[in-house]
Formats: structure tokens, C-alpha cells, sequence
């Protein structure tokens, strides 16, 4: 079944994106539980994909609304994807790109995006005026609306998750396709947990790796690191 735009879609102040489908396209089990909280509050729904292949089985069968697009993903770059959803017809009414790195908003821009968000996606304020300001006018709804304050915070078993998920490919990474998507992947983590310290040490091997130094002393810091917050949040 294709979902298409219910432009008679009847939103409420609390609930501005009542009857949008969202597709999410991001490996983060954490980003992801962030995404899903700020749908929830906002009377969307949601469904996920955490890979370039997945996303297009996804968009042969219905027609989202809203598609949201990491710029980095296990198997190719979010952009392409971006560029390919904007050149079909019909359009997909709002298409946006997510990153863990400010720096990439130009290329989703460039790729075809609508917008941008950069992560921490957490404010409800920001995540619903970027979707209303991208739809067409006449599905955004009437009447005033009291932006909100609330600032969601996603349950810490997608941080864990995404942390083992770091740990196991640093037991097995051998190619530099690997160490490039660990570092982009961990730098996303670390700005979702407001984590200072694993963030420079992902822009550190990735600053080392696009100058081709060593990156032992890289790596070895790293899985410190995630083995401390994996045991942390264990705790909690």
C-alpha cells in the first residue's frame, strides 16, 4: 500500500503532525528512540530503517510523508539516497538530513534535502517547526500554536546498544571502510549523549585516519572508552 499526504488531515495544537507517516533512516538505535519520542509527541507515526537497502525496501511499498536520512550509514552515504528520493516523482512532500556532524548540512542541502537537523535531535520545538516549515501550505494546519518547550530524553538501552555495537566492530575492523564509519558513527553517539570526551576522541581518529597516521593509540583510547560508558550505563 502507498501512503500518500492526507492534506485533510486534522492536526491539533499539541499534535501538529497528526496523520504523517515518517520514515527514519538511521543506524542509531539511540537517534532513532529520540526521533520516535518527538513523533509520539507530535502525533506522527514512525517507522525505521537502519541502512541504505532497508530504506528502499521501505519506499517500494508505501510513500511516507516525511523521510529523515542520517548522512552516514553502514553501507553507503546518506546523500545519495537523499538525491535519489528528491529526483522521484511524486515527491516526497518533506525530506530531511540528520547528522552527528554540523559540517554535512551543506551536502544534504545540495543533495536535494528540504532541511537539516543536527543531532542531538531533542527539542520538540525545533523537530516540528523544521517538518511544518518543509510541507506544503495548505497541510500545515491553522490556527495559532504554542511552540513547546519540552526537551525529550531517549531510554538508555539504545546508547547501550549502539555502544556494543561500536565495541564489535572495533573487535574485527581490519579495513579503513571500518575505522571511517566507526569514527562518524561514535562522533553521532557522543553528541546524542551530550558526551564531550568520546565525541573528540572520534573526531581524533578521524582527523588520523583522513592523514593517514597511525591509529593504534586511536583505537586503543576508543575502546577504553566505550567499554566505561557500556559498563555506565549498565549501572543505571
Amino acid at each position: 500500500m502507498i501512503d500518500t499526504l492526507p492534506m485533510w488531515r486534522v492536526s491539533t495544537p499539541n499534535r501538529p503532525l497528526t496523520g504523517l507517516t515518517v520514515l527514519v533512516v538511521e543506524d542509531s538505535r539511540f537517534a532513532s528512540e529520540a526521533v520516535r519520542l518527538l513523533c509520539l509527541r507530535s502525533g506522527a507515526r514512525i517507522r525505521r530503517a537502519d541502512c541504505l537497502r532497508s530504506a528502499e525496501r521501505h519506499l517500494r511499498t508505501y510513500r511516507p510523508a516525511v523521510v529523515i536520512v542520517d548522512l552516514g550509514l553502514p553501507d553507503g552515504d546518506g546523500a545519495d539516497l537523499i538525491r535519489q528520493i528528491a529526483a522521484t516523482e511524486p515527491r516526497v512532500p518533506v525530506l530531511l538530513g540528520i547528522s552527528g556532524d554540523p559540517d554535512l548540512a551543506d551536502s544534504a542541502m545540495a543533495a536535494g534535502a528540504d532541511g537539516f537537523l543536527p543531532k542531538p535531535i531533542e527539542s520538540l520545538a525545533v523537530f516540528q517547526q523544521t517538518i511544518l516549515a518543509a510541507l506544503p501550505a495548505e497541510a500545515r494546519g491553522h490556527g495559532l500554536r504554542i511552540l513547546p518547550d519540552e526537551v525529550i530524553q531517549p531510554d538508555p538501552s539504545g546508547l547501550r546498544d549502539d555502544l556494543a555495537h561500536v565495541a564489535e566492530i572495533l573487535a574485527t575492523a581490519q579495513d579503513t571502510a571500518a575505522v571511517d564509519y566507526i569514527a562518524h558513527f561514535l562522533a553521532g553517539i557522543a553528541r546524542s549523549a551530550h558526551d564531550p570526551v568520546l565525541e573528540a576522541a572520534a573526531t581524533a581518529l578521524a582527523r588520523d585516519h583522513d592523514a593517514g597516521h597511525s591509529l593504534a593509540s586511536d583505537l586503543a583510547r576508543i575502546s577504553g572508552l566505550v567499554q566505561e560508558r557500556l559498563a555506565r550505563v549498565a549501572s543505571m
